[in-house]
């Protein structure tokens, strides 16, 4: 059986295409809690380390000599590790033997990756290119990588069955977080993949919002992001819901433009795609439901060139994910990011190729800071209705988002086991 670590190592030598030049990779040191004694935060290697040795030992360093291969540096096993920890022996070559590889090669230039290497000084033009040809090689997920994005998907599908039971008028929404956390774990999760997301109301309009004591209200929109992680691959999902209780057709009609906008995006998820052309196609089906809903007014060309669904859908279509939320993002060599406010805050521009996993997460908002601007409401005066939209100021958003995995043929969608119809969405009373 082929060896996955070997694989990535030989992609990666390859992607570098260095002759002379030494490169160390840094796993990283643990960050002390400030006033915490001898508290750290829970130790994560780094990436660019974690992905070349299929471990996260603290302190260790991957050494690659184009001449000889690749050295994997560990440090000893302490008393404390094995008293207080219970760790064991590590594989790998002792770390203390790294200043003489070091000696044997001196005078040959050197890069430093990953976490950074104190006493070790390196050509930092240099890292920044080999950084960005590993982050090219780990785009791609190998089985391996996909088979722990498949057990985050059905443990982030538990953990939402869960929240849902749960979302009555009257909870709060750290208590949803906290049972949908809960349930990440009972399906198999190790942790969470990032901050959990989860706003009632207004507060689903704030694109990064941390869980508070507010209580449910009938017929408020809720929108939860979040994600379990396996073995610290990731899911990231978005669903929005509307609780029991009034008059549920502003939410029906808005929450169909967005999960048209976000399953035709799914299906354009192709081998050769451009990501930023189907940002902005999500972007002009966004503009064309907005005017059908008597938002907007005007051709939607013009409103498209003026860049006006960046006041109700300000972020990028989505974004790479595994190893990490936005795990391997950005754009090819070459491209730089735009200025526009439409394309502004797109976190990934290249063509899509197979084994990439990308989300899918179009949103529609009523954000207070964006849609009371002064200067946008002069700038847009002609083609927004105001005052439709001051009417919905507090309302909320909807957001939709799956993770899904660039194939050969048709796209796999890695978490459609988590229900986003409009019955799924329509909570019971």
């Amino acid at each position: 059986m082929t060896d996955p670590i070997a694989v990535r190592r030989t992609r990666t030598a390859a992607a570098w295409a260095l002759t002379d030049e030494l490169v160390l990779i840094a796993a990283g040191e643990p960050i002390p809690v400030p006033g915490g004694a001898d508290q750290t935060y829970p130790f994560l290697a780094h990436p660019e380390y974690l992905w070349l040795t299929g471990h996260a030992h603290v302190g260790a360093v991957l050494a690659f000599d184009p001449r000889d291969g690749w050295v994997d540096f560990v440090p000893p096993v302490t008393e404390a590790e094995r008293v207080w920890e219970g760790h064991t022996e590590r594989g790998g070559t002792p770390i203390g033997e790294l200043p003489g590889w070091l000696a044997a090669r001196r005078g040959r230039p050197i890069v430093v990756l990953g976490s950074g290497l104190a006493g070790v000084r390196g050509d930092a033009l240099r890292a920044e290119a080999l950084r960005s040809a590993l982050l090219h090689a780990r785009r791609p997920k190998d089985a391996l990588e996909v088979a722990a994005m498949r057990e985050a998907a059905a443990a982030t599908a538990a953990g939402y069955a869960r929240a849902v039971e749960m979302m009555r008028a009257g909870v709060t929404e750290r208590a949803v977080r906290n049972a949908l956390e809960a349930g990440f774990a009972e399906g198999g999760g190790d942790g969470t993949g990032y901050d959990t997301i989860v706003g009632f109301g207004s507060d689903a309009a704030v694109l990064h919002f941390s869980p508070t004591t507010r209580v449910l209200a009938p017929g408020e929109p809720i929108l939860i992001d979040a994600g379990a992680s396996v073995r610290r691959y990731i899911a990231d999902v978005t669903r929005t819901y509307r609780a029991a209780g009034g008059e549920d057709g502003f939410f029906r009609d808005l929450y169909a433009l967005v999960l048209a906008v976000e399953e035709r995006a799914i299906a354009g998820c192709r081998a050769g795609a451009e990501w930023r052309d189907l940002h902005l196609s999500a972007a002009r089906q966004i503009l064309e439901g907005l005017v059908a809903l008597g938002f907007l007014r005007g051709a939607v060309d013009s409103l498209f060139e003026r860049d006006v669904h960046a006041l109700f859908f300000p972020h990028g279509l989505g974004h790479m994910v595994g190893l990490g939320v936005r795990d391997a993002s950005g754009y090819l060599p070459g491209r730089v990011r735009s200025t526009r406010p439409g394309l502004a805050n797109l976190r990934t521009d290249l063509p899509l190729q197979p084994g990439y996993p990308i989300t899918v997460e179009p949103g529609v908002y009523f954000i207070r800071a964006l849609l009371t601007d002064p200067a946008r409401r002069e700038r847009y005066a002609d083609c927004v209705a105001w005052d439709r939209v001051d009417a919905r100021l507090d309302w909320g958003g909807v957001r939709i988002e799956d993770d899904v995995l660039v194939t050969d043929g048709e796209p796999e969608v890695l978490t459609r086991a988590i229900p986003k119809s409009l019955d799924a969405a329509l909570l019971p009373r």
